[in-house]
């Protein structure tokens, strides 16, 4: 698993999403940003992302992941240009 891949999963599964995955192999630290995770907690955010990495955790494919998930604003009030 490379994190190309797991980018393109994520993608996928949450429609107009953007993920940013750093690590590879079974450990990946990932970042999404989607409209999706309005008014959701950071639990429920979360939550989202698993439910897309779900069948590769189960495998083992995937062993560690670190999530932070933002909405398109949160993103730019934590990056401004």
């Amino acid at each position: 698993m490379n994190s190309a891949d797991v980018e393109k999963l994520i993608h996928s599964e949450i429609e107009g999403s953007k993920a940013i995955a750093e690590g590879e192999g079974c450990s990946f630290q990932l970042t999404v940003i989607s409209e999706q995770f309005a008014d959701k907690s950071a639990v429920k955010k979360q939550q989202l992302v698993y439910a897309c990495l779900q069948d590769l955790i189960s495998s083992g494919e995937i062993h560690a992941v670190q999530i932070k998930a933002f909405t398109p604003q949160q993103w730019q009030d934590k990056n401004p240009a």
